[in-house]
């Protein structure tokens, strides 16, 4: 498979992937680095272990098809913070072999994902679930996503307005490279529109502006994508995959 950039235009790809509640594949374990096999062991919930060490398999397996490369000489690590320079917590990145990609790894209950563009790139995947909604609101939300997310019939409806703001920040954030770090009161992701939103995130040395898509996942999860906003106001094309 092929990356395509075409003049003028933005392409970010994300795959998608079930995960079970466990056993760990012994497969998927083999190709984990020592560090990811050893973080994997300090997970308390199997789940959670399962979803990490499937992530860092599918994701090798799927660059392995766009770089040319087996999948277990891939090795993944970070790029440094650019908020703060510390190269132990900025976003993933391919270390090995030379790339121009950039690359955003999200997991969470029964559900992987992974985003690669060659600018940077952010991806979440949430499972729909009940939310204290009531009580996260004020801290996360801004006052016209509160509008929003409450304005929507209680239940499925105001859950998944509240995983569009949700799922938006993070990709916007994840795809600065700063994660869930700063006042998410900030961060005004427009859940008002179905389709792309332009987020500002505010982080010096990045860029301004960020196009936010949502991602048609199926009915279980919400998702979305995120890549710097072109200066022309064009929406990036978003191509979507199920990895099996």
């Amino acid at each position: 498979m092929t990356l395509i950039l075409e003049p003028g235009t933005t392409v970010a790809h994300a795959w998608w992937w079930r995960t079970g509640d466990g056993p760990i594949d012994p497969a998927d374990l083999a190709l984990l680095s020592k560090a990811e096999r050893d973080r994997a062991a300090r997970f308390v919930h199997v789940g959670t272990a399962v979803g990490f060490v499937a992530g860092r398999a599918a994701s090798r397996r799927i660059l392995s098809d766009l770089l040319d490369v087996p999948p277990a000489e891939i090795c993944l690590g970070r790029r440094p913070c650019p908020g703060c320079g510390d190269p132990l917590h900025g976003p993933p990145a391919v270390l090995h072999p030379a790339s121009p990609l950039w690359i955003s790894i999200s997991h969470t209950d029964g559900c992987g994902m992974l985003g690669v563009a060659r600018v940077p790139v952010g991806v979440d995947v949430e499972v729909v679930r009940e939310f204290p909604i009531d009580e996260l609101a004020p801290a996360t939300l801004t006052e016209s996503e509160r509008r929003v997310v409450f304005d929507a019939a209680d239940g499925d409806p105001r859950t998944r307005a509240f995983l569009r703001c949700w799922t938006r920040k993070e990709a916007v954030l994840k795809a600065v490279g700063v994660g869930i770090t700063t006042d998410l009161r900030t961060v005004e992701t427009r859940p008002e529109l179905s389709g792309p939103a332009v987020v500002a995130a505010g982080v010096p040395g990045t860029p301004a502006a960020w196009t936010v898509t949502d991602l048609a996942v199926p009915g279980a999860w919400a998702a979305a994508v995120s890549v710097p906003a072109d200066s022309d106001g064009s929406r990036p094309e978003v191509r979507l995959h199920e990895h099996v």
